[in-house]
């Protein structure tokens, strides 16, 4: 396990639901961090954080108003930085589809930023999230998103004597996070009605404790230009229904502009570069600085067919509605009760 005593680490958006996990995580598990540095745009979020966060009691952590658009912002607050989690986007598909180059600013222009930024400064280790919907994307959030985790990989090649890496971690819907379907239900279902999208969608599934694991998992082992993939359970999205609501009306709606009955995280044409490492998969890069049999060996890793794919719809693994229920419990609502 990676030691970040002594380390110091700087999260883009967090001030989000990841941010907020990964912090609680790393102050539990590593409390003489050097310092922890909160990056994000939004005053408001930055100061409830703080508030659970007194400088006082926490001193390691520092919370920083800034921008990934803005270069020179992100250069100073990088200064003393050893590892990078870069975990802000613009997330929301409607919105999105609707003010398409603020996203394309965010997340493309910003991930950009970020790369020269780390170059510049004294980053080691840099993990970037990425999305089920950035493989094969059909909405411009996973195309942004796709255009993202290509540009980490490709920083790899122009690092020249550096010895920085960046590597990327792709994972589906995150139990319990803003604006996902388990918080919407639990509140729509007071309303007595779930809306369905469509009866036969399908969803990866993981936790936020696990999408923490897996970026942890990342910074320690990764060797540079790849993208790590968990191998996670699926749930249809009317079990998720029944489980919330199983006394509420379920109201087929349609599904919205930019979505897909089913996710993928490993397309087809991944699967020519595509490994099992046991735990995870990982997408290894066209050009890798390194020598993929050494890989091999070092991970214990197993190349998988031509023509694999990992596809929510057809998962060997699923979520029944008992085991929906006794994860929102756990990890989303201590009180949830059907």
């Amino acid at each position: 396990m990676i030691d970040l005593s002594n380390k110091s680490i700087l999260i883009t958006g967090g001030t989000g639901s990841f941010g907020k996990a990964f912090v609680k995580k790393i102050l539990n598990k590593w409390p003489d961090i050097k310092r922890l540095v909160i990056y994000s745009r939004d005053e408001q979020k930055q100061y409830q954080m703080g508030m659970e966060y007194p400088h006082q009691k926490y001193p390691q952590v520092r919370f920083f108003i800034g921008d990934v658009r803005d270069f020179e912002r992100l250069k100073r607050a990088l200064k003393g930085i050893d590892y990078v989690i870069h975990a802000a986007a613009m997330k929301h598909v409607p919105i999105a589809e609707y003010n398409p180059m603020e996203c394309v600013k965010t997340n493309i222009l910003g991930a950009e930023n970020i790369i020269n930024a780390c170059l510049e400064t004294s980053v080691e280790k840099v993990v970037a999230l990425s999305t089920d919907k950035a493989a094969a994307p059909i909405n411009l959030y996973g195309a942004t998103k796709l255009a993202s985790d290509k540009l980490f990989i490709a920083a790899n090649n122009i690092r020249g004597t550096n010895p920085i890496k960046f590597s990327v971690v792709r994972y589906g819907n995150v139990m319990g996070s803003n604006g996902s379907v388990i918080p919407f239900f639990l509140q729509k279902r007071k309303e007595g009605v779930l809306p369905i999208t469509d009866p036969n969608m399908t969803r990866f599934n993981i936790s936020l404790d696990e999408g923490v694991d897996m970026v942890l998992h990342a910074l320690e082992t990764a060797w540079g230009g790849e993208l790590f993939v968990p191998k996670i359970p699926s749930y249809k999205i009317t079990d998720v229904a029944e489980a919330i609501g199983p006394n509420c009306k379920h109201e087929i709606v349609g599904i919205r502009p930019g979505e897909k009955i089913h996710e993928e995280m490993i397309t087809a044409s991944d699967s020519f570069s595509t490994y099992d490492l046991g735990k995870y998969y990982a997408i290894l890069p066209q050009l890798p600085k390194w020598n993929i049999a050494d890989f091999m060996n070092f991970f214990k890793a197993v190349k998988v067919p031509q023509g694999f794919y990992y596809n929510s719809g057809e998962n060997n693994e699923w979520l029944s509605v008992d085991k929906i229920r006794q994860l929102i419990k756990q990890h989303v609502d201590t009180n949830f009760k059907v």
